[in-house]
């Protein structure tokens, strides 16, 4: 089977396996070339299959010798279709991880679910009694509560509509996109999906179960921006969810000072995952910073980002660096003056006709398509994929 990328509006459709292994491969290549550091050596990871979370999960396992249980809700091949990116990325990590002799497990389901915390609880168990870290890099639209309800996040502006031009990577081109307004019932939607309320209930079941080390850490994964994208996110539905993120995790703080466990807010900065590129408008930003960061050589992608997390902001020689509300701000090269001057001189000039030499938007759709295991260097993607001989495999 030859396989072709399949992309609608912002969202892929397919994923290659055998490209997803060698993106997997690669950003281990990167940590390895970085470096060795101190670093937690039993961590669970919510939302271990891609993005930050398969990157936090590569660099504390290849850069610090971690052990790790993540947790993704992922699909294999099926007659529907050869499955999701999330899957391989699971089985490419853990196969790579048991190679170098670290323990590397994946529980494969919904990670908002009770029985999913017994699952991982039961895991943590069997394997190492308790955990050091806690990752909390969830993404969804829809979380189902105890009670089976079914609750939608929506990316809206609160206030008032926001209109400006949009990224459609299907075709190529830049397209007038609008967030209407969001009700006050799906504003609280929105928070009840990514805030914090999930984060803390799995903080409270491990601490009950036991399975907390004495001064565990826990750190979720958030973003702010700069004043230019706060109608499309911090000040859209998508930023109530965030900041009631942050607020949790000085609850979450308070709940482990008995164990002298602390929790974090990692502000990230902007970089190419399949949620930052499904937002409307932000995938333009992103585009123009790309090119503008690369200019001044502080660009950083997902694995680099969460290399310097640990090796320097959270486990380095200074202890955790952060700013007062418990925020550890990643984003401190991106919201540098003079990034931020002149991705606002690009902005200001950019039409639906010259987007393409402006900033990086083919760095930025490259990024894209190698989230799914397309265009990575050393991939035969004329090859045909067996997809029998991969369904015998398991994450």
């Amino acid at each position: 089977m030859i396989i072709r990328p399949q992309i609608q509006g912002c969202v892929a459709r397919n994923c290659h396996p055998i490209g997803c292994r060698a993106a997997v491969e690669q950003q281990i290549d990167e940590i390895r070339a970085a470096g060795q550091f101190n670093g937690p050596k039993r961590v669970l990871i919510l939302g271990a299959s891609s993005g930050f979370g398969l990157a936090s999960r590569i660099a504390l396992t290849f850069g610090a010798g971690a052990d790790t249980l993540g947790i993704s809700f992922e699909r294999g091949p099926s007659d529907k279709g050869i499955g999701s990116a999330g899957w391989y990325n699971n089985i490419w990590f853990k196969q790579a991880a048991e190679q170098e002799g670290r323990l590397a497990v994946n529980l494969i389901g919904d990670a908002f679910s009770d029985a999913m915390r017994q699952q991982a609880i039961e895991t943590i168990r069997q394997q190492w009694g308790q955990v050091d870290l806690v990752i909390y890099s969830l993404a969804s639209g829809l979380r189902v509560m105890a009670d089976g309800r079914q609750v939608r996040s929506v990316l809206k502006s609160t206030g008032q509509p926001f209109t400006g031009l949009g990224l459609n990577l299907e075709r190529y081109a830049l397209e007038e996109q609008t967030l209407p307004v969001a009700s006050a019932e799906e504003i609280r939607d929105t928070v009840t999906v990514m805030g914090g309320e999930d984060w803390q209930l799995w903080l409270q079941a491990l601490q009950a179960a036991d399975c907390l080390a004495p001064g565990v850490q826990t750190v979720a994964y958030s973003y702010i921006g700069p004043q230019s994208t706060y109608p499309l996110y911090r000040d859209g539905t998508i930023g109530y969810a965030k900041e009631h993120l942050h607020s949790t995790a000085e609850a979450i703080n308070l709940q482990l000072a008995d164990i002298g466990g602390h929790a974090w807010v990692s502000v990230c900065k902007a970089l190419v995952t399949k949620a930052s590129a499904y937002i409307p408008v932000l995938p333009v930003y992103l585009g123009l910073l790309m090119g503008v960061m690369k200019e001044q050589g502080l660009h950083e992608g997902c694995i680099e980002q969460m290399h310097r997390l640990f090796a320097s902001k959270m486990y380095g020689a200074q202890g955790v660096v952060a700013d007062g509300h418990r925020l550890i701000r990643m984003d401190d090269h991106e919201l540098s003056p003079a990034v931020q001057v002149a991705v606002s001189a690009l902005w200001a000039k950019l039409t639906p006709q010259n987007f393409a030499s402006m900033g990086d938007f083919a760095g930025l759709k490259r990024d894209f398509l190698q989230l799914n295991g397309f265009d990575l260097p050393g991939v035969d993607y004329e090859a045909p994929v067996n997809i029998k001989a991969l369904g015998e495999l398991q994450p």
